[in-house]
């Protein structure tokens, strides 16, 4: 991974602009984020269907330039997406930059559902499978973290399930290398109500960040509740998550004492008080789930 960065960094090849709409037919949009737009396309040169994804370029500059004043240059979200090779991880084919000047990268096509829509309508199918669903998420994130890299940014519209229950993570457009450069204070970017407390108060951070925003993650998927009062901004945020957070087993009295344990470990406002890793917690999930 380290030589990885390096190799990046040393010599990056010149890029050649891509006509998107002269190589794919755009059969209908099918996701928007804050950074990017995604299309459901059938790409000429192999006749697959894929996602399309483009990334908005005053957007994708502004938060290149927030690590540029950290003093770090940060891999692209398709030079890391290329890396990624893991079931519960969305393949990426292919990355370059449009003849907008935009980013764009090629990923395999999932026909499945938000996990922020299962969360939300709390189906059958939510009940039956939340714990699969989190020990999958979990299984992703262990797989990151041993590639030396932190997401930043987990959250449930960040995750696709298929219709075969396979848990699928979707975005990378924030993740850093867990390296010292990356891990030092200054850069709050995150979905504020899934924000470690170190990472808004511009603190040192490192993976045990992504241990906290699973934690809200998980916590969601079996309550559709946050652990504190949703706020509109990071200070409000702060505020809430200063307070002890809502009591899982009294929202979900038939959950077992060791899922409940595990998830509210990870919420723990001090990273040292937290789970060490992603796999100790999962383990604790997963040790649930077989008993």
């Amino acid at each position: 991974m380290l030589q990885f960065l390096k190799n990046l960094f040393q010599s990056k090849p010149k890029v050649q602009k891509l006509d998107i709409r002269r190589r794919f037919e755009l059969i209908g949009r099918i996701g928007q984020g804050s950074m990017s737009k995604v299309w459901r396309a059938k790409d000429s040169l192999t006749g697959k269907v894929v996602a399309l994804k483009v990334l908005d370029g005053p957007k994708t500059a502004r938060l290149e330039q927030k690590f540029a004043q950290m003093g770090v240059q940060r891999p692209t979200e398709g030079e890391i997406s290329l890396t990624l090779r893991h079931p519960n991880i969305v393949h990426t084919y292919e990355h370059g930059v449009t003849t907008e000047n935009e980013q764009f990268l090629v990923m395999e096509f999932i026909d499945g559902v938000s996990l922020s829509y299962l969360v939300d309508v709390q189906n059958a199918r939510m009940k039956d499978h939340c714990l699969s669903y989190c020990i999958q998420l979990g299984t992703a994130l262990e797989y990151l973290h041993k590639q030396l890299w932190i997401h930043r940014d987990l959250c449930p519209r960040n995750v696709v399930v298929t219709p075969d229950d396979v848990v699928k993570l979707i975005d990378f457009g924030l993740m850093v290398p867990n390296t010292e450069e990356f891990r030092r204070p200054g850069n709050r970017t995150g979905t504020a109500m899934y924000m470690a407390p170190e990472l808004i108060k511009r603190q040192t951070t490192d993976e045990r960040i992504d241990v906290f925003s699973y934690a809200v993650t998980c916590f969601e998927m079996f309550t559709k509740q946050l652990p504190w009062r949703a706020g509109d901004t990071l200070e409000s945020v702060l505020q809430h998550i200063n307070s002890p957070p809502k009591d899982l087993k009294k929202l979900r009295p038939d959950l077992t004492d060791g899922v409940v344990h595990a998830i509210m470990k990870g919420l723990e406002r001090d990273p040292r008080d937290r789970w060490p890793s992603m796999k100790a917690m999962v383990d604790e999930l997963r040790k649930e789930a077989e008993g």
